[in-house]
């Protein structure tokens, strides 16, 4: 039997895309992810990332009891994903600066799909500054559905690009997103209606202005193993080239450790549902501690037994040194009260 023949190499060089320059961007532009299924093992994964304490998102016989659903999927890890996938545009982001208006559709539950389409809608070139390649900003809008074509999320958000070449100018001049209103409160009221609160694990009411702080924070692992996961193509999450010497932890990672340190503070807390906003203040990399200070800023009662809360989530790194914020969070949730 005669040797298999070998096949002869290339002789041109190939590059692999790796997402648009900002001038290479326009308003109108859209792309839609591949599906991503949530199974259980994608589950488990992102909880041992991010070490959530959710309820509903533990306990299949919990969330069955309260959402009348199957096993719950956990906000945290659909916010993830979606942003994940939404990255085709933003594979050269320097950063990630801000989201707006996130909401919850549904709770997505464990074996659904999600699939994400992505718009630019907003393009903005920055200042040019002596010394500095140029950037510009882009805002994205982002909706994802399951495999039904049900609505699962919607919001906006925000990144930095840079230019392809020094000299390059687009005059891209829109309006940016402001933090804007709150997500819909009839919104939210319409996706828990039906859940039984009364057989959610209970706690006290909170009132406007309250504060709290975490005395123990949380270290940052497991970095690149989430963007894998999640689907997200951002460079400056895998390549430290890409971020300048030292590689930057995903945004998402941030908020998911921040959302574990609100269900740790209050074990009553059914499942945020929206963001009114979220800005990155400032870089995390793998191996900083992150620790909160949240502030009630508005409650809205629903019923005798549930409480939307307007939280504010201010998220501290700890390297060297005193702490620095690194997030300003602004999640609404829901708690179950007794």
């Amino acid at each position: 039997m005669s040797a298999p023949r070998i096949a002869s190499v290339l002789t041109v060089d190939h590059r692999i895309p790796s997402g648009p320059f900002f001038d290479e961007l326009a308003v109108g532009q859209a792309h839609s992810s591949p599906g991503l299924t949530l199974t259980d093992a994608l589950v488990a994964t992102h909880r041992a990332i991010v070490g959530d304490r959710t309820p509903i998102a533990l306990d299949t016989n919990l969330a069955t009891r309260v959402t009348g659903g199957r096993a719950v999927a956990h906000p945290a890890l659909i916010w993830d994903v979606v942003i994940g996938q939404s990255t085709h545009f933003t594979q050269r982001a320097k950063a990630n600066l801000f989201y707006r208006n996130l909401a919850l559709r549904r709770l997505v539950e464990v074996g659904d799909t999600i699939y994400t389409d992505t718009e630019v809608v907003a393009l903005r070139e920055n200042s040019a500054k002596e010394g500095r390649h140029p950037t510009g900003m882009v805002v994205l809008r982002i909706t994802a559905v399951d495999q039904e074509g049900r609505a699962v999320m919607d919001f906006s958000r925000c990144a930095m690009l840079p230019m392809s070449r020094p000299e390059v100018t687009t005059g891209h001049q829109d309006d940016l997103l402001t933090p804007g209103d709150a997500v819909d409160v009839d919104q939210l009221r319409g996706l828990v209606a039906s859940w039984d609160l009364t057989r959610h694990p209970q706690g006290p009411a909170v009132r406007q202005g309250d504060r709290f702080i975490d005395g123990h924070g949380d270290v940052v692992s497991s970095a690149p193993e989430l963007a894998r996961t999640t689907l997200n193509l951002a460079a400056v999450h895998h390549d430290s080239r890409a971020a300048g010497k030292q590689r930057l932890v995903y945004g998402g990672h941030t908020v998911g450790l921040a959302n574990a340190q609100l269900a740790k503070a209050f074990p009553h807390l059914v499942a945020v549902i929206g963001w009114n906003s979220c800005d990155h203040l400032g870089p995390v990399h793998e191996n900083d501690t992150v620790f909160s200070t949240i502030t009630v800023e508005n409650v809205d009662d629903i019923g005798a037994h549930g409480q939307f809360v307007d939280f504010r989530c201010q998220v501290f790194k700890v390297v060297d040194g005193p702490p620095v914020e690194v997030l300003d969070w602004r999640p609404r949730a829901l708690l179950a009260l007794r």
